[in-house]
């Protein structure tokens, strides 16, 4: 770990999200798909980027676009399946806890599982296991009875 502190803000998002696309773009599954699939213009992807996580974590980075339509185009291209989006997490939590520590990385670690598997299953028409009301877990039943109860009709 070169970083002991944790993801304060845009400057340390900066970071994350830089070396993550520079492992993304050497790794053997996942450099082709971004390079020459997609065909990614960098210049204008990473400030995207930024500004994703940014206000995934903190609210306020103005991120505005259409995630699970820009994954969803690739599918008639090339494989986009589970293989490549368990990759892409296994190096997005692989950077995070090489650059921070905290509670703010161990949130964006989360929030990237989270996304990971909503766009999987959304692109390739898969039930999300976790809006199964069979599988859900008592404290999971029990959060959701709390907020029926509480949402005004």
């Amino acid at each position: 770990m070169t970083d002991t502190t944790d993801i304060l803000g845009r400057e340390e998002i900066i970071r994350l999200v830089d070396r993550f696309y520079e492992k993304v773009r050497d790794d053997e599954t996942l450099g082709f798909i971004f390079d020459k699939v997609a065909g990614i213009d960098w210049d204008a992807h990473l400030p995207k980027m930024y500004a994703f996580w940014q206000t995934v974590l903190f609210r306020d980075g103005g991120f505005r676009g259409d995630p699970i339509g820009k994954h969803a185009r690739l599918v008639p291209l090339t494989h986009m399946g589970r293989e490549q989006f368990d990759r892409w997490l296994e190096i997005f939590e692989e950077t995070v806890d090489e650059l921070f520590t905290g509670e703010n990385a161990t949130h964006i670690k989360a929030c990237a599982t989270d996304m990971a598997n909503v766009i999987h299953s959304k692109i390739n028409a898969i039930p999300d296991a976790r809006f199964d009301p069979a599988k859900l877990t008592d404290e999971q039943r029990a959060k959701y009875a709390a907020y029926r109860e509480t949402k005004p009709e």
